[in-house]
């Protein structure tokens, strides 16, 4: 063989080992090793989070009234949505039998015309009543006006939701998502951000000075609690609920710190 010959037979291997190289790995004969692709672009994974459904579609054995007591009749699971049958007289709020502290919780409501419901969340009780946070839910009547802190959205009593919310009218679904974080708790609906606040800062505290909760010592400061549907006599409808967080022990009460 001439030396021509060999040159042509090192530059064909030495080529034959780079193209495998830089294309899909593959085993040859003629390379002792081959590296694997380079990713041209880097992949990040996002944690996967446990999700929970509060609700089964199916039953609301999860569920019972403030006292313990099983779910009356004026609530049912109608074609797999949690729905308060309509009527003046009161029935009683209903809550989760578990706590859940810090989560993002997603549902989907719609509501009766004229109608007035809530999801409360950290609820706990305090002396004689369960109190919590709530992300109310209201057909207001007055279209044109500013959101109030009674407003769909809100956190009730406390922050009024952005003016610029969007709201499908009553008898049609929204969406909707409470996040907790620590002292961090925002209000979503259809996808937008519209209410949030930080529980112990002073816009909190002067907040609460100021609202139906002043008399109720260390209002909102557990970091955990039920989750409650409320009942104000008005139709509604639950669906989709749920939940980026396992529940937690019923034991503790306790209050954050100030």
């Amino acid at each position: 063989m001439t030396k021509h010959q060999v040159a042509n037979m090192i530059r064909l291997f030495l080529t034959f080992c780079f193209v495998s190289a830089a294309g899909t790995p593959t085993i040859h004969l003629f390379c002792d090793h081959v590296e694997p692709p380079l990713l041209t672009k880097e992949v990040r994974q996002e944690p996967i989070q446990s999700v929970s459904n509060i609700f089964d579609g199916k039953s609301l054995d999860n569920w019972s009234l403030e006292n313990g007591k099983p779910v009356p009749s004026g609530w049912e699971v109608n074609n797999g949505t949690i729905h308060r049958k309509g009527g003046k007289k009161r029935i009683g709020n209903i809550v989760t039998r578990e706590q859940y502290g810090d989560f993002d919780f997603s549902f989907e409501w719609k509501i009766a015309k004229g109608g007035n419901s809530g999801v409360k969340y950290r609820v706990q009780k305090y002396g004689r009543k369960m109190l919590g946070y709530e992300y109310q839910i209201f057909d207001s009547k007055k279209k044109k006006q500013p959101p109030s802190k009674k407003d769909t959205g809100s956190i009730y009593a406390l922050f009024e939701p952005s003016p610029g919310r969007t709201i499908n009218p009553a008898g049609q679904f929204n969406k909707s998502r409470i996040v907790t974080q620590g002292n961090r708790i925002e209000h979503w609906l259809n996808g937008q951000l519209i209410a949030s606040a930080t529980i112990g800062n002073a816009e909190w505290e002067k907040r609460v000075a100021q609202s139906k909760f002043n008399d109720v010592p260390d209002f909102g400061r557990n970091a955990k609690g039920r989750i409650m549907l409320t009942d104000h006599g008005a139709e509604v409808w639950y669906r989709n609920l749920k939940i980026s967080s396992p529940p937690e022990s019923a034991e503790s009460n306790a209050a954050t710190p100030k």
